[in-house]
This record gives structure tokens, C-alpha cells and sequence, in this order.
């Protein structure tokens, strides 16, 4: 790819935001709506839970494929089929006529949004070579997420107030349009020297073990011990399966010898329980806010302000830390932030008083706030650099399993809580195991924090790099040969 001028780089790291923005705030607009759905489309909390578990389950299950097709065919043509689909998605979304089109037509809007970010950043990567220009485009894409936090509870208040929950989709029209036209005058095609093979038998186990797992813990309250007990023993199988299968493949899907760097597993752990925490905790918020406090959409984002307030103030402070300092002491003080805020809620039932909530508020936006950076930090830690775009996107994937993970247990948790009692009166006592559980979840970013980034850790990170680079170099021989 020839060097592109300084305006015609920061062009494309505008476009490659504008599609990370609409993603990303999707997510947050959509929270904010729940209640406004659940009324007009006669929903029940399982429903609720699907509208956000479909989309990130499609997410979670493609990204990977999504990142490496990019690299195969060209990362443009990805780029410009994802932003076309998710678009489409977003207007099908608001014209879904009943629960269950709108978690289709959710679905649609997550395959285009896997081809969205991961060849977002493929291209940001290609197109900042300089190594401190590329560091600072990174940071810029990084605070966009924050941007996101932090506008999407008031925009979807805003517009669920004003029109309709219908109108939280109608915002990516022109976003992606614009988006859409800018990258087919400015963005150069690209692609990578040496693509991975598809794996269709990898694609295919992790679809079926997300999606069966995700079935069974969503829909455990409310179904019987038969239909939970089938699909839990498909996602067994089709872990048991993948554990078996992958490791037998030349470019398998995951490389499951990343697992040996104790930085990296530590990364994906902590993905996973940082972004289950946030998902339930958004879910549960936006349920208390309007559904028990009674507050309009409006007004349940405003009380929800001060956690995205202080997670946009924290992550760049996040990331600057971890480029001074290491991931360390981000990782210490998010899960100190986290558990605390959990602890709050469970034990002294913080949402019951103004005060308590916003404190419990701001801890958990704190927590969040420095978690983010330093995953994909810890999960490239040590690994040679052709596989660090590998180990990122695992990273990247973990997140959306988190969130998926997060709304069905927290949600499922909460129904079995509530049963057939007054939704207001039992909500409180129905939510404090899910509470624990968010506190479980910063809990366990702060041990594996403190144990993935020390002198041990970082020796497993070296080990295993040291192994991938010689397994590579003797690929790269036996082929040559």
C-alpha cells in the first residue's frame, strides 16, 4: 500500500471511528430503551435479554472469521460489506413489528458489525506505520468507546423520550451512510502478505457452544430441566470437540497454545469478567431506574452519567499508565473499583439512596474505566509479532462473550429472584445475588491482575513466544522446502 499523506491518514482514522462510534453506541442506546421495549412489544425479561445477547452472540461467534476474511479478500471490500449489512440491520431494527423480528434483525446487525471493528483497527495498523503515530491513532479510536459510554445513555434517553425506542436505530443511517461513501473515496485497499486459512469445523463448534450456552442460561427460569440439561450438554460436546480439534489444525481458528502465556489467559479471563460486569450492570441499572424508580428514559440516563462520566475520564488515563507503567496497577486499581461497587450494591443495597447509588455508580465507571486498555496490552505481552493481531482479536472476542455471558446469567439470576412477586417489591431483594456476582467479577480481575503481570507471568509470555517462533520458522521451512 503506497504512503498516503498526513490529511489522507487522519481521514481514514475518522472513518474507521465513525463505524467503531456506531457500534459502540448501539450498545449503550439500546440499554437505555429496554423498558420502552418491553412495554410496546409485550416482552418478557428473557425477551429483553435476547434483544442484547443475539447481537452480541453473532458478534462474539464471527469476529474472528470476519478479521481474518479481511485479510484474505481485502480489507476494504470487508470493511464496505460490513458497514452495508449493519446499516441494513439498524433500519430493520426499527421498522421490527414484534420481539422476536427485532432479535433477527439484531443478528443481522452483528454480522455486519464483525466486519466492522477488527478490520477498523487492521486498517488503522496498516495505515499508521510509524510506530508513536499509530500509538497515538490507537488512542484516539480507544476514546471514541468512552465517547460512546458516556453520550449513549443521554442520546437513547434523549430519543426514546422525545420519539420512540424505534428512533435508537435510525441514528446509524446517516452515520453509516456517510461512512459507507467516505470509504469508498478514501480508503485504500490492503490486505495481509500471508492470510490464514479458513477453519469452518472451528467456526462451526464455538457458534454452537456460545449459542447453546447462551439458550440454556437465559432461558433456565422459565423452561424445563429437560430442555436446559440438552442444551448444556450440546455446548459440553462442542467444547470438548474444539479442545480436540483445534490443536490438530496447521492455522487453526485459536491457537491454544497462546492459553500457555499466563499474561494472555489472564487477559481473556479478564475480559470476560470485565465486560460480563458491565453488561449486567448497565441491564440491572436501566430495570431499577425506570422499572422501580419509575423514571422516564431521560432522566434514568442522567442518573447513569457519572459511570460513563468518570469511565470517558479514566481510560485515557488507563492508557497512558499502561504505556509509562505496564498493565499492572490498571488492572489493580479496575478491580478495586469493580468489586467495591459490587460490594455496595449487595451488601448495603446502594440503589435504595441517592447517594449511595451515585457512589456506586462512580466506582464502577472508575473500574471500568481502567480495565479496558491494558487487555490487549496483557494479551500481546511477549507474543512474536505475527501472532499479535491473532492474540488481540481472541482478546477482542473475549469482551463479546463477556457481555453475552453477563446479560444471561445476571438476567436469569433475576427472574428466578422475581418469580411471580410485584416486580417493584421484590426487585431490590432479587437482585443481590447478582450483585455478588459483579462483585465476583471484579474480584477476579484484581487477583488475575496481580498474578498475569508479574516476573512469573511474564516469563510463560517469553516461553510461549519462543515456542511459536520456532514452530513458525519450521513451517516456513518445510514449506520452503
Amino acid at each position: 500500500m503506497p504512503e498516503l499523506s498526513h490529511r489522507r491518514r487522519m481521514l481514514v482514522l475518522a472513518i474507521c471511528c465513525m463505524s467503531l462510534l456506531i457500534v459502540s453506541l448501539d450498545n449503550t442506546v439500546l440499554n437505555v430503551a429496554l423498558p420502552a421495549m418491553q412495554k410496546d412489544l409485550d416482552a418478557s425479561l428473557a425477551g429483553l435479554q435476547w434483544t442484547i445477547d443475539a447481537y452480541t452472540l453473532v458478534l462474539a461467534s464471527l469476529l474472528m472469521l470476519a478479521g481474518s476474511t479481511a485479510d484474505r479478500i481485502g480489507r476494504r471490500k470487508v470493511f464496505l460489506a460490513g458497514l452495508v449489512v449493519f446499516t441494513l440491520g439498524s433500519l430493520l431494527c426499527s421498522l421490527a413489528p414484534d420481539l422476536e423480528s427485532l432479535v433477527a434483525f439484531r443478528m443481522i446487525q452483528a454480522v455486519g458489525g464483525s466486519m466492522l471493528n477488527p478490520v477498523a483497527m487492521s486498517i488503522i495498523t496498516n495505515t499508521f506505520t510509524d510506530p508513536r503515530e499509530r500509538a497515538r491513532a490507537i488512542g484516539v479510536w480507544g476514546g471514541v468507546v468512552g465517547i460512546s459510554m458516556a453520550a449513549g445513555p443521554l442520546v437513547g434517553g434523549l430519543l426514546v423520550d422525545s420519539v420512540s425506542w424505534r428512533s435508537i436505530f435510525w441514528i446509524n443511517l446517516p452515520v453509516g451512510l456517510a461512512a459507507l461513501l467516505l470509504t469508498l473515496r478514501y480508503v485504500p485497499e490492503s490486505r495481509a502478505p500471508k492470510a490464514r486459512r479458513p477453519d469452518p469445523v472451528g467456526q462451526f463448534l464455538v457458534i454452537a457452544l456460545l449459542g447453546s450456552l447462551t439458550y440454556a442460561i437465559i432461558e433456565a427460569p422459565s423452561s424445563g430441566a429437560g430442555k436446559i440439561l440438552v442444551f448444556g450438554g450440546i455446548a459440553l460436546v462442542s467444547l470438548l470437540a474444539f479442545l480436540r480439534y483445534e490443536p490438530r489444525r496447521v492455522e487453526p481458528l485459536v491457537d491454544l497454545r497462546f492459553f500457555r502465556s499466563a499474561p494472555f489467559s489472564g487477559a481473556t479471563v479478564i475480559a470476560i469478567s470485565s465486560f460480563a460486569a458491565l453488561s449486567g450492570f448497565l441491564f440491572m441499572s436501566t430495570l431499577y431506574l425506570q422499572n422501580v424508580r419509575g423514571l422516564d428514559a431521560l432522566h434514568a440516563g442522567l442518573w447513569m452519567l457519572p459511570m460513563a462520566a468518570m469511565t470517558f475520564v479514566c481510560a485515557p488515563l488507563s492508557g497512558r499508565l499502561v504505556g509509562s507503567r505496564g498493565p499492572r496497577l490498571s488492572l489493580l486499581v479496575a478491580g478495586v473499583g469493580m468489586t467495591a461497587s459490587g460490594v455496595l450494591f449487595a451488601v448495603f443495597d446502594a440503589e435504595t439512596s441517592n447517594v449511595t447509588l451515585v457512589i456506586g455508580y462512580v466506582l464502577f465507571g472508575i473500574g471500568f474505566g481502567f480495565v479496558n486498555a491494558p487487555i490487549t496490552n496483557t494479551a500481546v505481552s511477549g507474543m512474536p509479532r505475527a501472532q499479535a493481531g491473532v492474540a488481540a482479536a481472541i482478546a477482542s472476542t473475549s469482551r463479546q462473550i463477556g457481555g453475552t455471558l453477563g446479560v444471561a446469567v445476571i438476567g436469569a439470576v433475576l427472574a428466578s429472584g422475581i418469580g411471580a412477586s410485584p416486580y417493584k417489591d421484590a426487585f431490590v431483594s432479587a437482585a443481590q445475588p447478582a450483585w455478588w456476582i459483579i462483585a465476583g467479577c471484579g474480584l477476579a480481575v484484581l487477583v488475575l491482575g496481580a498474578l498475569t503481570s508479574g516476573p512469573w507471568a511474564r516469563g510463560t509470555a517469553l516461553r510461549t513466544a519462543e515456542r511459536l517462533a520456532a514452530t513458525d520458522v519450521r513451517d516456513a521451512a518445510g514449506v520452503s522446502a
